[in-house]
């Protein structure tokens, strides 16, 4: 498993050079995915994607399906920034639904905490209520 944090490391003036979101996105491009953790500030609402497939298309397109209906949205992966919660080396994995709710539910800039060829694991600190979520795709 790849510790995104664990992929910087010092130069010689001690500045941390912004993590490489390539891997991430070439890994995530591959097949499908599901969710296997959606983990609202303690409350487990996984089973509200029971059944969708997600494709993270090229052109920040993304795609959820479970063969009757599909949903699309935008994702990318981005280097952090000084706005973000955690902006010390980090990547930011960004999804983006409109409709229905509990797929705009997932609207946000997740960091991520550790990815594998068949596993990603985000977490966002809501700004709003202190409250901590996590999200877990597999690939299928």
């Amino acid at each position: 498993m790849l510790n995104v944090a664990s992929m910087c490391s010092n130069d010689d003036n001690n500045s941390n050079p912004p993590a490489d979101p390539t891997p991430v996105i070439n890994t995530v491009n591959q097949g499908t995915w599901r969710i296997t953790l959606y983990n609202d500030s303690g409350t487990i609402k996984t089973s509200n994607f029971t059944g969708y497939n997600f494709t993270f298309g090229t052109g920040s397109a993304l795609t959820a399906s479970n063969g009757s209906n599909t949903y699309n949205g935008t994702w990318s992966v981005t280097s952090g920034d000084s706005n973000d919660d955690n902006p010390s080396n980090d990547l930011d994995f960004n999804i983006g639904f409109t409709t229905p709710t509990n797929f705009a539910d997932l609207t946000d800039d997740w960091d991520i905490l550790t990815y594998t060829a068949s596993k990603i694991e985000l977490r966002d600190v809501s700004g709003g209520n202190g409250g901590t979520d996590l999200l877990t795709f597999e690939k299928n």
